[in-house]
Parts: structure tokens; C-alpha cells; sequence
């Protein structure tokens, strides 16, 4: 490629210097990340660094918006050393790919990775007022980028920190990626006034996220709609979070009724609702609410933010009173950039014509409709044109779309392309599968003059949405599910499968079950959403009259060819078969229980751990767990040593390693479950340490890899890199794969899977000394932690679910089913007879494990 003429070395005193004057706060806190805390200072020093890596020359730099120090760090080098940031969603890649193929710019930061400095002068002609480059359409697959300069940026920060009363002992949370306007303007309005940012990527209904809130006292919050839902279901209202002082809540709508709702419940609570309304083309703010006026006026956006100024253009519609408005003030775009030319260009934009037509009472704006053809659902504004151009394409010519505040609604003449449909919008939008409703009609209305009439369309996807909300029977199902696997009818809404205390059994059963009601897979983490939260999403996903989701003919209504499993569930049913078929001399596929115990540990971790509370809800929800194990197990090892003397006490009491030699015998064929509970009692006994239960949770992955090294050490003390035929089922030779597998629950960023995945590959290779053991545990267990889910037909889903639902059972009670089958030479009925007998117990001591796990539950 022939570079342009080179852009000039960065000249720290013109126009081209800081957007944001933060440098000048010294000491002060700037940002906390994980057990890192930046100073003002710090975070300059390192941004310069960074910067300094890059060169003199002036370029366009692509950044991944992650909320991480790394991206914040990259992010800032290009917008405070004078450069061009152009700022792109981190969990996107097709869309990083084809900005980077449409923009070539210049340097190229993902995260986690080093940067790509792909020239040492700049192939653009960059106008000397751009500093930021963002998405107008969220993830429609636009190239449209908005251009904005040095002085939105700068002018939008002072603005929202002076409407706000943001002070340098503010401290906000980022609750929004830094890829969305909305988040980039929380993290600049702060950064100006010397206020602090707490980086993480934990959803709200994460108690590690509220943890997280209160350890670094958190003054703001900051929300779309969708985030106030999420809120609702997890249990916000009661929490105590003495240093909250504002909530802000902008990218779209929120009902009046929330507004009110929220306003006094925030009052009575101390801390102040501030409802704004904006634009990427705006920086981000255009309008705000003062507190005082929410319960009086819950439907307005207020007032213009200070320095900007709102009218009506009231020429574009008929109705007294309301026309479009329109912005104008110093945090106005430059203008669009739809190719790499147009960043030379100069300002070409002075007011903003939002297309929301809104009209004025009291000296406060509503708004009141749309007038041109975007929408926004999950606070991502969605060019419903571009998807709709890629829906006649691809799917149905006749297709039409318009979206509602809760969903994208996609209208088609053809139940046939309805899936297609479906997920073609879900892809296109960037939202998820449940946030879109496909519905079949004879024929998409026009006007008189033959135009779509998506007013009308509009009406019908009001309908529908007012249909969804009427029935309540998947609400009930879900319900009806968690209260039968868990046998607690007890449950409210705001209970969680891990606030009931669910473990790794009832898991399987349970997601086995809901799966049934998600069949676009079941959402991510739902073991600690609210049943409040699963009954709701479970209504959007549920088949609805004359949609593609509806159980009513659309002439595709076929059964569903696939559906989603969790991976730890097929793992579960695919070890304990590959255990019992090695036990029958089916095949030699040994290391299913080696795997078992890194299923374990991830499940330790991800629901006794997960938990919410302090460390003595913590212990009683392990013991809970450990019941539902130690209970069927002792029932039965006592069994069969009373009536068959197969086994002696030691083994009955889990003691058997502690006091039989080394020498094999049947003794040692239960040595995973005893493995596994003294593993699982003494990860419990060490995470509800007080010391230790806030460290794990402050830094669980932290923790989890120190628990790794600890095992790793006493395996190496043990017996070195490679463990003997009896060595390699003793517990604290294999305590390493539990560990293992406690640490991939806790990897929650790419960077710290690879972390993981490369010290399994390290600690698993050779341990055995047989290539296909290591084969059967390495693979399984990058499996889990690459893939969360797998796609089965309903047969396999409903089999597997069974399968690892009774696996412990299988695996207790096969011992004494296959030896006598085998001996006569009937090893696939050894088989059927050892999963079938296994299934059989678990369904006869179900309910003695779980009223054991109910009492120790109600114990305070």
C-alpha cells in the first residue's frame, strides 16, 4: 500500500495534546483492577509508555473496548498522545475483522495480545480534530463510524461531571463496555475531575460483582433499561451499599412506571436516580433529569446538559406541538466516516437532528416516537434497514422489521424461513436469541401509497408483546422444575439454584430439564440467576401465537433437529460409561474418573463457591453438597459390607487410605469417592476461613491458582512428575486434577483459560505414562473449558442428562452388579445391568440426600 504523506510527530502543546487533563491528579486513585490500584499518576506514566511503543508519528489505532487495564491502557495512549482511537467491541471478532478490512488502521490492540503496529507512519490523511472513532449502529455490520473530536470529548466529560456533581472522591464501576458510548462517557466524565473507575466484566447478578462493589466503595452505578430488569432480579433492592450515591440510566427508554419505582426506592435509600438521553453523534450526552423532577415527570428526558441547547422542528409532523428534536452544542460530531477518506475530512455536522420526535411541557422534553428507521434494544442502536435488506435477501423477500424497547420483531410471509429469521436478526442486532420475535402473517401491511406500513407493523409487534405477557405457564414450568429437583417448594423469586443449595447432581437433572424451556440454550450462568429472572426469559423464549417461537403450525414445524447440553453433563455421562465399560473389559478407555475430578473441582467452584453470603452460608451450602454425596455413599458401602462383607469400615468411614497399605484389594475400588470427599471437606474447610473466604473472594482466580500450586506441590512431593499404578489413585497425588478443574471455573477471560489450559497440558502430560489416559483427561477437560455447551439431538440430551444425573450411583453400586455377568461372558449386558441398577438407587435415595441437604440448609 502507498502511504499518504506523513503525518506530523505528535506536538504535545497544540491541538493534538490530552483530551483529558488527569495526569494533574497525582496520588489520587485512578483505577482499580482486580488487586491493582493505579494512582492518577501511575495511570498516565503507564498510558505514556504505552504510546511511546508506537512512535512519533500520528496514526489510526484500532483498540478492542474490553473492560480491562489493558484495553483502558491502549485505549488512552491513542486519545491522550494525539492519535485516532477507533474503538471496537472486544467479543466480536467478525466485526473487529471487517472494521480492520474496511478502515486498515494503523496499529491494531486486541486484548490480551501485543499490539500490532502495522506501520511506522500512518496510510490515512487524519483531519488534526479527530481523536475517536465509534459505531453509530451497533452491531448491524455498518461501516458508519462517527467522527469525533479532541473538544466533544473533553466538553462532554466536563459537562456530565458539572450535571452529575461528579467530585475526585467519586468512584464508578464499569456495568458498560468501553466499546459503547455510554461506558466510554462514565469512564471520561470521571477521569476529569480526578473520580476513580473499578474495571471488571461481572454482570450484575454476580454476587462476586457486588462484592466487588462494596470492597472499593463504589459511589455510581450506571444502566440501559436492560441492566434495571437484572437488577430487579438479583436481589439489588436488598443490598446494603452505604457508599452508592447515583444511578444513572440512559440507551433507551425506561418505562414510567420503572422511573417512579427506582427514583423513590433510590431515595429512600440515599442515592439519587438521574435519567439522560444521548447519542454516539453526541458524544454520548444530550439531556438529563434532575432527580428532584423523576416521580413528577418520569417520562421526560429533561433538560439539555450544560453548553448544549434543544429545539423542536416542528415542520416534520402534523400534530400541535411535536416536531423533531434537535441538539447543538460543543459535543456535537464532526460528522459520519464510511470509507478512509472521509477522516480527512473537517467538520461537516453543527446540530444534530436525532429523529425522535418530542415535544415540550414545563420546560421538559419527551420524547414521543421515532421518525426515521433506527432502533434501540439493550441500549444498541440497531439499523433496522441494514437488517431488514439482509433479511430479504437471505430469508423471505416480503420481510419487514421494527423493534420495541424489549425486542427486535421480524415479520415474514414464510414459517418455513422463521428459524432462519430468527437468527439471521439475533446475529445481525448483536442481541440475544430470546430478544427477537418472528411472526408469520399472510401478507406485511403497506399504506395507501404502497410504502410498508410500519406503523401498523409496529401495532402487531405491540401485540405480540402484550400476548407474551398475559400467560404465565413457562413461568410456572420453570418453577415447577426447580422445586421438584431441588425439593424445595419453599423457593421465592429472588432464589437462586445456588442460594438453594444446589450442587453438581441436582445440576444435571435440572439443566436436563430447562433445557426444554430455553431451546436456544440455556442462559449463560442461570445457576445464579433468580428463578424470577429464569421465569422471565423463559416467557420470551417460549412459543408464542403466530411466532416462529409458537407450538402453532408455521409449515416448519418440525421437532427441533438439536438443542444445547452443558458440557460438564455430557463429560459426566460420557465418563462414568467410559468407566464401566473399561471395568467389563468393553474397551480400554481408562481415565474417566481422573476426570470426574476435575468435573468436581469446577463444580465446587462454580456453585458451593458462588454462593451469596458471608463464610457460614458458604460452609452450610458445602456441607450440603457433601451430604447429598457422603449419604447414598454410606448407605450403600455399609450395605454391601453388612450383607456381602465386600467392604470393611475403613471404607464405610472414607478412611481406608489412611489406614490399609498400599496394596490393591477391594478396598481400593471406591478410592475416587473417597478422593473426592476429603477433597471436597477440605477446599470447604479452607474457603470459609474467614482470611481466606474474603481472599477467594477478591481475587478467586487468583486463589484458585494458588490452590492449583499447593496440590501440584504435595503431587510432586508424593511421587514426582510420573505416579505408580497404585500412586495415581491416592488423594493427594490426584488432589491436583480437582484443583484443576476449581480453577477453570474461575478463568472468566480468554487470557486466563489459555493460562489454565497451558498448566493442564503441563501437569497431566506424562502423569500417567499412558498417552491415552492423558488423551481422555487433557481433552475432556479443554472441552469444558472451551466449550461450554455442546449441540445434541434431544435424544442424546435427555440420555446424557440421565446418564450424569446418576453417575455417583453408577459408579457406587457397578462394583457389585458386572463382576458375575462378566464372568459369563456378557459384557454388554454387564453394562446395561450396572447403568440400569445405578439409575434405579439414585431414584430410591434421592429423597434421604436431599432431606439431609434441607436440614443442614435451615441450620443458622
Amino acid at each position: 500500500m502507498t502511504l499518504t504523506s506523513p503525518q506530523p510527530a505528535l506536538d504535545r502543546s497544540t491541538r493534538l495534546g490530552p483530551v483529558l487533563d488527569h495526569a494533574r491528579f497525582g496520588s489520587a486513585p485512578a483505577v482499580v483492577a482486580g488487586d491493582e490500584v493505579l494512582t492518577h499518576a501511575d495511570l498516565a506514566q503507564r498510558v505514556a509508555d504505552r504510546a511511546a511503543t508506537w512512535g512519533q508519528s500520528r496514526r489510526l489505532v484500532l483498540v478492542e473496548g474490553a473492560d480491562d487495564l489493558d484495553s483502558l491502557v491502549a485505549y488512552l495512549a491513542a486519545l491522550q498522545h494525539g492519535h485516532v482511537a477507533l474503538v471496537v467491541p472486544d467479543d466480536r471478532p467478525a466485526q473487529r475483522d471487517a472494521t480492520v478490512a474496511t478502515y486498515d488502521p494503523d496499529i491494531v490492540c486486541t486484548s490480551g495480545a501485543r499490539d500490532d503496529v502495522r506501520r511506522t507512519a500512518s496510510a490515512h490523511d487524519l483531519h488534526p480534530d479527530l481523536a475517536l472513532l465509534l459505531s453509530t449502529s451497533g452491531t448491524t455490520g455498518s461501516p458508519k463510524l462517527v467522527r469525533l473530536s479532541r473538544d466533544n470529548v473533553a466538553s462532554n466529560a466536563a459537562a456530565i461531571a458539572d450535571y452529575l456533581g461528579l467530585t475526585s472522591t467519586d468512584r464508578a464501576v464499569t456495568t458498560l463496555p468501553l466499546h459503547y458510548c455510554y461506558g466510554l462517557s462514565v469512564l471520561h466524565s470521571h477521569l476529569a475531575v480526578g473520580a476513580s473507575i473499578v474495571l471488571t466484566d461481572l454482570s450484575v447478578v454476580d454476587e462476586c460483582f457486588w462484592d466487588l462493589v462494596a470492597r472499593t466503595g463504589v459511589t455510581g452505578l450506571a444502566g440501559v433499561p436492560h441492566t434495571f430488569d437484572l437488577l430487579a432480579a438479583s436481589g439489588f433492592e436488598d443490598r446494603d451499599l452505604p457508599t452508592l450515591r447515583r444511578v444513572t440510566q440512559a440507551g433507551g427508554r425506561l418505562a414510567p412506571d420503572d422511573v417512579r419505582r427506582w427514583s423513590r426506592f433510590g431515595r429512600s435509600r440515599g442515592w439519587d436516580l438521574v435519567v439522560m438521553y444521548g447519542a454516539t453523534e453526541a458524544t454520548a450526552r444530550m439531556a438529563w433529569l434532575p432527580p428532584d423532577l423523576a416521580e413528577e415527570h418520569p417520562g421526560s428526558i429533561g433538560v439539555a446538559i450544560p453548553g448544549g441547547h434543544l429545539r423542536l422542528d416542528e415542520s416534520v409532523d402534523d400534530r400541535p406541538g411535536v416536531g423533531e428534536l434537535v441538539y447543538s452544542g460543543p459535543n456535537v460530531m464532526l460528522g459520519y466516516a464510511e470509507e478512509p477518506a472521509d477522516l480527512a475530512l473537517p467538520r461537516v455536522t453543527t446540530e444534530l437532528r436525532t429523529g425522535d420526535l418530542a415535544r415540550e411541557r414545563d420546560g421538559l422534553f419527551e420524547v414521543v416516537g421515532r421518525r426515521n428507521r433506527w432502533g434501540k434494544v439493550f441500549g444498541l442502536r440497531l439499523d433496522l434497514d441494514a437488517v431488514e435488506r439482509g433479511l430479504r435477501a437471505d430469508v423471505d423477500r416480503h420481510a419487514r422489521v421494527v423493534a420495541t424497547g424489549r425486542a427486535v420483531h421480524a415479520f415474514v410471509t414464510s414459517g418455513r424461513g422463521s428459524a432462519a429469521a430468527r437468527t439471521l436478526v439475533a446475529d445481525r442486532c448483536g442481541i440475544p436469541p430470546h430478544a427477537v420475535r418472528v411472526s408469520v402473517v399472510p401478507q406485511v401491511p403497506h399504506t395507501t401509497s404502497g410504502k410498508p406500513d410500519y406503523a401498523a407493523l409496529g401495532d402487531l409487534a405491540a401485540q405480540v408483546e402484550q400476548e407474551e405477557s398475559a400467560p404465565d405457564a413457562p413461568a410456572r414450568a420453570v418453577r415447577s422444575d426447580v422445586v421438584r429437583v431441588l425439593g424445595r417448594p419453599d423457593a421465592t423469586d429472588d432464589d437462586s439454584f445456588v442460594s438453594l443449595g444446589g450442587d453438581s447432581l441436582s445440576y444435571v437433572e435440572l439443566a436436563t430439564r430447562l433445557a426444554d424451556r430455553f431451546p436456544a440454550g440455556l442462559p449463560s450462568g442461570w445457576h445464579v440467576r433468580s428463578i424470577g429472572e429464569l421465569e422471565r426469559l423463559a416467557v420470551d423464549a417460549d412459543a408464542r401465537p403466530g411466532t416462529e417461537e409458537a407450538g402453532e403450525p408455521t409449515g416448519d414445524d418440525r421437532p427441533r433437529s438439536r438443542t444445547h447440553l452443558d458440557t460438564s453433563v455430557a463429560l459426566r455421562a460420557l465418563a462414568i460409561v467410559m468407566i464401566v465399560a473399561s471395568h467389563v473389559d468393553l474397551v480400554g478407555l481408562e481415565g474417566g474418573a481422573h476426570l470426574l475430578l476435575a468435573l468436581a473441582g469446577f463444580n465446587f467452584a462454580r456453585f458451593q463457591l458462588s454462593a451469596p453470603g458471608d463464610a457460614g452460608t458458604r460452609l452450610r451450602h458445602g456441607l450440603a453438597g457433601l451430604a447429598q454425596l457422603v449419604v447414598p455413599a454410606v448407605l450403600w458401602v455399609g450395605a454391601v459390607a453388612l450383607a456381602l462383607g465386600s467392604y470393611d469400615l475403613t471404607t464405610v468411614l472414607f478412611v481406608r487410605e489412611v489406614v490399609n497399605g498400599s496394596e490393591w484389594d477391594d478396598q481400593w475400588q471406591l478410592w475416587f469417592l473417597e478422593s473426592l470427599v476429603w477433597l471436597t471437606a477440605a477446599a470447604l474447610a479452607a474457603t470459609t476461613l474467614p482470611v481466606l473466604h474474603r481472599l477467594e473472594r477478591r481475587t478467586p482466580f487468583r486463589f484458585a491458582l494458588g490452590v492449583l500450586a499447593v496440590a501440584t506441590v504435595a503431587r510432586i512431593a508424593e511421587v514426582g512428575l510420573r505416579a505408580g499404578p497404585t500412586e495415581r489413585y491416592t488423594t493427594l497425588v490426584v488432589a491436583f486434577f480437582f484443583a484443576l478443574g476449581w480453577a477453570g471455573a474461575r478463568a472468566t477471560t480468554t487470557r486466563q483459560r489459555a493460562v489454565v489450559s497451558a498448566l493442564a497440558l503441563v501437569l497431566v502430560a506424562g502423569f500417567f505414562g499412558e498417552v491415552h489416559r492423558e488423551v481422555i483427561v487433557l481433552g475432556g477437560f479443554l472441552l469444558l473449558l472451551w466449550r461450554p455447551q455442546v449441540r445434541v439431538t434431544p435424544l442424546v440430551g435427555r440420555v446424557a442428562g440421565v446418564l450424569a444425573g446418576a453417575s455417583l450411583f453408577i459408579y457406587l453400586t457397578h462394583w457389585q452388579v458386572y463382576p458375575p455377568l462378566e464372568d459369563a461372558g456378557h459384557q454388554w449386558l454387564a453394562l446395561a445391568a450396572s447403568v440400569a441398577v445405578g439409575i434405579a438407587y439414585g431414584r430410591v435415595v434421592r429423597p434421604l440426600h436431599q432431606a439431609a441437604a434441607r436440614a443442614i440448609l435451615r441450620q443458622r
